[in-house]
């Protein structure tokens, strides 16, 4: 399993056994509190062998009916698996109580409380095949096939080095996932921009720059027709380009922050000035860490009175990093300063080792369901275009992420008037002034939506705060075709998300037409559409999706 989850574990261990001795330590000065209730549990115990015995089976303790690893029928209606069930759950509240009363700071608190449920979530009895009868019962039906299949799916896991979450042999770039079409107009050794061809025959005057992520590849923006949100921009009259970025191996270490603003941000926005051929503001959209790049770009513009950009689009982006949610149970001076050692000795941040921390904070629905059904039901996971693209990570060259964690995550020095040179000026967020929109979601794990609501007030101006239901990926890929989920919008900025979220207005569908109905206010007159792609100065070099994004690791 270390091999399927990469490296760190044994930090992980660590971390663990450290939180533990510090609830430890704490809990000498009261241990009445602490024998009071461990006897309550001892009695719940009691109570279910009492239950086990008799048939006599008390509602209150069931406890499990939302819970997706007890679905199956025979974990309420056979006895003995209806007891190992109740007694794990017990055991998760008793971990549960004793963390929540746990006199320690903050900070180790929530140290203590993720990684009691990382070792919670991973000794649950369906997990393993004597104690789940739902595995059992399979093996039985299929005369054992069925873990002949799963050690078969194990034994391809092991080779591949990660765990399937989705049938990887449905999906091909440019065939059937990221097709919206298009031609790469520009790269250099950070990135390529593509054009994609419009699909109306007038444009918007103001023509779009997407940024996406440089931790994650740029078709979670463009996967399937049907929930592309490349695609929707195209449709909707923008002339969209968007950032490629590359895949960096060890020769690509000296990639610093500032190199993903002269050669990615600031490259971009000459070249799609140059090919659209008028003198018009560029609208920017960015999401995660694309958009930290975004507001980055946009303060140094700012200082140095650059105006090519007319707005701003932010999608979960994390601005203000004081409250990162659980990633700060790996954001500490000490785990900071081990990482980017190991970093800078392979010469960039192994993306499967970034996907494994991500995965980790869902780690119930994004590793352990996949252990049973591939392992242990011996089946193959169904197509799903959003999980391959969670399962083609990228790295990150040392220098630019040894910056993003130390200046960051660590000194959250990017909300600090002045606190950061980058390109030779020193920036402050509260200068940009231009029409800015901010798309936050309620269940965000990554970038926490009152983070990044707090990152949103500390700009100029008058920003759009807007708050889709769900989580990182699914809040931001939500079509309007689906009418699916919810927002809230509040055109005011109180000091508090609490005090935001109690005064918004909720709204039914997508934030997506929203946001085209803000976009289309600042994008100006409509023009005719570029018959072809690129110009002389920037001919078309390839096909999209282009040739960066296929480098899988």
């Amino acid at each position: 399993m270390q091999q399927l989850l990469g490296a760190g574990q044994d930090e992980i261990l660590k971390q663990y056994y450290e939180s533990w001795q510090h609830f430890l330590q704490s809990s000498m000065d009261d241990p009445g509190r602490w024998w009071k209730t461990l006897v309550e549990y001892q009695q719940k115990q009691l109570n279910l062998w009492h239950q086990a015995m008799t048939g006599k089976k008390d509602a209150t303790t069931s406890g499990s009916a939302s819970d997706k690893r007890f679905q199956d029928k025979q974990w309420n209606e056979h006895p003995v698996f209806d007891s190992i069930k109740q007694s794990y759950l017990l055991m998760t509240s008793l971990f549960e109580e004793m963390t929540d009363k746990a006199e320690m700071d903050s900070k180790q608190k929530q140290t203590l409380k993720f990684y009691t449920r990382q070792f919670l979530d991973a000794i649950s009895p369906s997990n393993f095949f004597m104690t789940n009868p739902e595995i059992m019962q399979l093996a039985v039906e299929t005369k054992g096939q069925s873990l002949i299949d799963g050690l078969e799916n194990l034994l391809s896991d092991l080779e591949k080095g990660r765990i399937s979450m989705t049938d990887e042999q449905a999906f091909t770039l440019g065939e059937n996932i990221a097709v919206t079409p298009g031609k790469v107009v520009f790269q250099n050794e950070l990135m390529q921009l593509i054009e994609y061809a419009p699909s109306t025959e007038k444009v918007y005057e103001r023509p779009t720059l997407i940024i996406p992520p440089c931790i994650n590849k740029y078709y979670i923006l463009d996967l399937q027709p049907d929930n592309s949100f490349v695609k929707f921009c195209v449709d909707s009259g923008q002339h969209t380009f968007l950032i490629s970025w590359c895949n960096p191996s060890a020769a690509q270490s000296h990639l610093n922050w500032d190199d993903y603003l002269q050669e990615g941000v600031f490259k971009a926005l000459e070249v799609v000035q140059n090919i659209h051929g008028t003198p018009a503001k560029v609208n920017a959209v960015a999401w995660c860490i694309g958009g930290t790049l975004l507001a980055s770009a946009l303060a140094v513009m700012e200082k140095k009175k650059d105006r090519r950009v007319g707005s701003a689009t932010f999608l979960t982006t994390l601005t203000e990093f004081s409250e990162p949610g659980e990633l700060g149970v790996f954001i500490s001076p000490e785990q900071v300063e081990a990482l980017i050692e190991k970093v800078n000795g392979a010469g960039y941040l192994s993306g499967k080792d970034l996907s494994t921390t991500f995965n980790m904070l869902r780690a119930n629905d994004l590793i352990w369901s996949y252990v049973v059904n591939n392992y242990l039901k011996g089946k193959q996971p169904p197509p799903f275009d959003i999980l391959y693209w969670n399962s083609d990570p990228t790295n990150l060259p040392a220098s630019m992420y040894s910056f993003y964690l130390r200046k960051l995550y660590l000194e959250n020095c990017l909300i600090q008037p002045d606190a950061l040179t980058l390109c030779g000026e020193p920036v402050d967020l509260s200068k940009i002034s231009i029409p800015c929109y901010f798309l936050s979601t309620a269940e965000d794990h990554i970038a926490p939506w009152k983070s990044t609501y707090k990152g949103a007030r500390h700009f100029g101006g008058q920003p759009e705060f807007v708050l889709g239901a769900s989580g990182h990926v699914a809040g931001v890929i939500n079509p309007i075709s689906k009418n699916r989920r919810h927002y809230w919008t509040n055109s005011n900025l109180p000091d508090t998300a609490d005090e935001w979220l109690a005064n918004a207005t909720q709204e039914p569908g997508s934030w997506w037409g929203h946001w085209q109905q803000w976009l289309k206010r600042r994008a100006g007159k409509q023009i005719e559409a570029p018959d072809s792609p690129g110009n002389s100065s920037y001919p078309p070099l390839e096909s999209a999706p282009g040739s960066f994004v296929t480098t899988r690791l």
